[in-house]
């Protein structure tokens, strides 16, 4: 049986380099869809086609903690508008603020283990 094809987007900072390396290392299939970066609604399904799409989602403060970004708030807010459609079609959503790493990981293991 074929493994399913995993989609994690996000905002930057979110989590979700960190999240495929640890899900990559188990043996998922896992793409990083950069949907943030796109003005096209459903480009993390054109580029993706992912079976299972997980939001990680991280608040503008918490983004500017965990990265030295030059960003502003208002840049912030457009990457999560360029998202919503990744958000209303999402099959997980994790807001990150107060989880660690493993943390995530591990809700997304149990998430993907039980979804099989």
């Amino acid at each position: 049986m074929t493994q399913k094809i995993v989609g994690i987007v996000g905002p930057c900072a979110a989590g979700k380099s960190t999240l495929i390396a640890k899900l990559k290392e188990r043996g998922y299939p896992c793409k990083h869809i950069a949907q943030e970066h796109s003005y096209v609604p459903d480009m993390w399904k054109r580029i993706g086609n992912p079976d299972v799409l997980i939001y990680l989602d991280v608040s503008f403060e918490v983004s500017m903690q965990r990265r030295k970004l030059n960003w502003t708030k208002d840049e912030f807010n457009q990457q999560v508008y360029r998202l919503r459609h990744a958000l209303k079609s999402a099959d997980l959503y994790l807001q990150t603020d107060d989880l660690s790493p493993q943390e995530v990981f591990q809700r997304v293991l149990r998430f993907l283990q039980n979804d099989s």
